[in-house]
């Protein structure tokens, strides 16, 4: 079974947004969002998503990705 993946790094680039103006724009403690910022969450809240793709101005898969087994 593949992966959902978040690639908040590429689009907190182009938005020029900091970890930590991310998680106070979301609500969310720095240490939350370095954690779904790394991967290292196994779900994420729907108001969680849609405060991180109001605070980015952007869509859910601008950030999303699926990985196949094939890519891990």
């Amino acid at each position: 079974m593949g992966k959902i993946m978040l690639e908040l790094d590429v689009m907190m680039a182009k938005r020029h947004m900091s970890l930590n103006d991310l998680a106070d724009r979301v609500g969310i403690t720095n240490v939350n969002m370095s954690k779904i910022k790394n991967n290292k969450v196994n779900a994420i809240r729907f108001t969680t998503l849609a405060g991180i793709c109001e605070a980015l101005d952007c869509e859910p898969g601008d950030i999303l990705k699926y990985e196949n087994d094939k890519n891990l």
